[in-house]
């Protein structure tokens, strides 16, 4: 099977050495027989807050460690915000598609789910203050960089309208920066490093950059959000691993890390790249809204006639596994979608993989 619905970058992107050697470590330390503060180790803590503090403009108030809350994964993490920052039957403004994991956690919190219009840009401003102003809604729940499913980066204009909407409106900005480590042709920069007001809320997992086995993010909030955070994580799990803690501060605190991540650059721009390059190939009537700068995914708009479910089980018979786009709207979907990820493995087969969807979008009468 040609994998191309994967969520999750191929092994070969990880950094299996550090890994495995960072295991070994902390299995002859303490983390392995001891239990962790609540809020997380204070060493990983610092570490999470001081790659916000470096991003940090002169006039700003950094994050400090003790802003920091360590979660099990991002999802974990999520969950926690809406219920402690939302709350259940309330509302929850969120960007249209947006990730469906925030979809599902939203729904698990018994939060409502506002839809606001978002593109290859970024959320329409004007939509998300008139959602503000229709809802009295407490947050917005937003992806600026690197979307997951649309590749969006917000521009810097956008961003600061957003802050400014934010503010205006004493809500909070839940900020998922998920493809933190995963940017090709761009850096994302936190807004919550320009925010020292408590109106941002950042969640960071190394979950995809580390290692699925080591299920691991940093919320950073501050004053009674994250104490409020902070008492609905004890009260859901107590503590987060230990020794998976330390894996993750010993992998992410090791210089060859950072040679790592130049290394998964290049890596993922020539995977993006070729996945393009089948697509405009072998399946001409795909059009791909926006080349990322960063993350994992190709957003590919269909012909709107298009039988996506026939689409994604002929593909599937044909041996390669697409992700339909539906699932990544909170309301009616805006077309015909595919979610494609190039990050997967063998992307040798990906031009193979074009041919068969194209073949198979062809047996619909598309061209």
């Amino acid at each position: 099977m040609i994998a191309l619905h994967s969520g999750y970058p191929d092994r070969e992107l990880l950094p299996e050495r550090l890994v495995r050697a960072a295991f070994g470590r902390a299995a002859r330390g303490d983390s392995a027989v001891g239990r962790p503060p609540a809020a997380g180790l204070p060493e990983l803590q610092a570490w999470f807050a001081n790659e916000l503090a470096t991003e940090t403009p002169l006039g700003v108030t950094p994050p400090s460690p003790g802003d920091i809350v360590v979660f099990p994964g991002s999802q974990s993490g999520l969950n926690t915000a809406f219920r402690a920052l939302v709350g259940a039957g309330r509302p929850l403004l969120v960007e249209s598609p947006t990730y469906w994991g925030a979809i599902l956690a939203a729904a698990q919190a018994g939060v409502r789910t506002v839809p606001v219009p978002s593109g290859t840009h970024g959320p329409d401003p004007e939509a998300l203050a008139r959602a503000f102003a229709q809802t009295g809604a407490r947050a917005f729940y937003a992806q600026p960089h690197f979307a997951n499913p649309t590749g969006a980066r917000w521009a810097p204009g956008l961003a600061d309208r957003v802050l400014d909407l934010v503010r205006e409106h004493g809500a909070f900005l839940i900020e998922d920066d998920w493809a933190h480590d995963f940017g090709i042709d761009a850096d994302p920069v936190p807004l919550a490093a320009r925010d020292d007001q408590g109106h941002v809320v950042h969640l960071r997992s190394l979950t995809k950059s580390v290692s699925p086995a080591v299920r691991i993010a940093g919320l950073m909030a501050r004053g009674p959000a994250r104490e409020r955070i902070l008492a609905d994580a004890q009260a859901e799990a107590m503590y987060v691993s230990g020794l998976l803690q330390t894996v993750a501060l010993d992998v992410v605190t090791q210089p060859a890390w950072r040679t790592h991540l130049r290394s998964l650059r290049h890596q993922l721009a020539a995977r993006r790249d070729v996945l393009l390059g089948a697509l405009w190939e072998h399946v001409p009537a795909a059009h791909v809204e926006t080349v990322p700068q960063g993350g994992l995914n190709l957003w590919v708009r269909l012909p709107d006639t298009t039988d996506l479910p026939r689409l994604v089980a002929d593909c599937e018979s044909s041996g390669v596994a697409v992700a339909a786009g539906g699932e990544w709207f909170p309301a009616e979907p805006t077309g015909a979608y595919l979610r494609l990820n190039y990050s997967g493995p063998n992307p040798g087969a990906f031009p193979e993989g074009a041919r068969l969807l194209g073949r198979a979008l062809a047996r619909q009468g598309a061209r």
